[in-house]
């Protein structure tokens, strides 16, 4: 296990600290350390052996920590939350190191964290759990791209996914959403589950991630909006609207506005509008995907359980 606090022997050296639970097994010192130089290397640590924790930085305490369960050849780590208490720019390196190690070593992580970011990055499959309870269990790209509910679809993604009220109507036996001055044919993978079902017609949620909106012309399917806020993020720019009396959030290109706009400032008119394949609708009652995404997620919680 590796700990968020990292739980070393401050009167043990690193090399000692990574030995001890070696040594407890009364292995061949000349075992013990291969063993641990062969860790250090994988860490990178070879040079600080004979340091103590005192005379080591955070991200060097915590190869340390990972480098003592490495020796022991577990067939499972279990690391909470390990990158916790280091400052951001360690923690984008701890990131990828772990990320190499994982390569090298070929085990299974059981990695805890409430960093969504280290979980996209680092999880071959995420488990996302809520109150105790799992919320959906899926790849990185099975999460983000199918929440199963409301809480997923909040919380991966950054920003979070935009979530206003809609109204689902039928015309021509085709379905649409339907929100505010904006309404859209729901997409294909909703439209025969709907189709099959006989749906009828309901209040909802509709939910599109900020990166799936795109500036438009006046007119048609355009949505007209004043901007509230706009944030700067390097080559993007994060605009604040209103829109279905929810504060929503449009992920854009810098260079695609400064070509529609130039400058945008607080108060200016734009005109926008959604990616049609890319919108999402959500239960206002239970906050399940109505695609149903959420019982197999129920399924294998109920395995897991048994």
């Amino acid at each position: 296990m590796v700990f968020q606090n990292y739980a070393l022997y401050p009167h043990m050296t690193v090399f000692e600290n990574m030995a001890f639970a070696l040594k407890l097994k009364k292995l061949n010192k000349q075992v013990i350390a291969a063993k641990v130089r062969e860790a250090a290397e994988i860490l990178g640590i070879e040079d600080l052996l004979e340091r103590k924790p005192k005379a080591l930085s955070g991200g060097q305490r915590q190869r340390v920590a990972i480098g003592r369960a490495i020796v022991r050849e577990p067939k499972v780590f279990l690391m909470d939350e390990p990158l916790s208490n280091l400052d951001a720019k360690l923690r984008n390196q701890m990131r990828s190191e772990i990320i190499k190690l994982r390569q090298r070593i070929n085990t299974t992580f059981i990695y805890v964290t409430h960093d969504q970011t280290e979980a996209m990055t680092l999880g071959d499959r995420i488990v996302i759990m809520k109150d105790g309870h799992i919320q959906q269990i899926g790849t990185p790209q099975q999460v983000f791209n199918e929440p199963a509910n409301l809480f997923v679809a909040e919380f991966i993604g950054t920003p979070k996914m935009n979530i206003f009220p809609a109204h689902l109507k039928i015309q021509d036996n085709k379905y649409y959403v339907a929100a505010g001055s904006y309404c859209v044919q729901v997409p294909e993978k909703y439209q025969k589950l709907f189709q099959q079902n006989q749906a009828p017609e309901r209040d909802l949620l509709m939910g599109v991630r900020p990166e799936n909106t795109c500036l438009s012309q006046p007119g048609g399917n355009a949505i007209e909006a004043t901007v509230d806020v706009n944030e700067m993020m390097s080559s993007e720019l994060y605009i604040h609207i209103q829109f279905c009396g929810e504060d929503i959030i449009l992920r854009l290109p810098m260079l695609e506005v400064q070509k529609t706009y130039g400058t945008l400032g607080i108060g200016q008119k734009i005109h926008f509008s959604f990616e049609e394949n890319f919108i999402h609708l959500f239960d206002p009652d239970t906050g399940a995907n109505l695609m149903g995404i959420e019982k197999e997620t129920d399924a294998i919680e109920e395995q897991t359980a048994s």
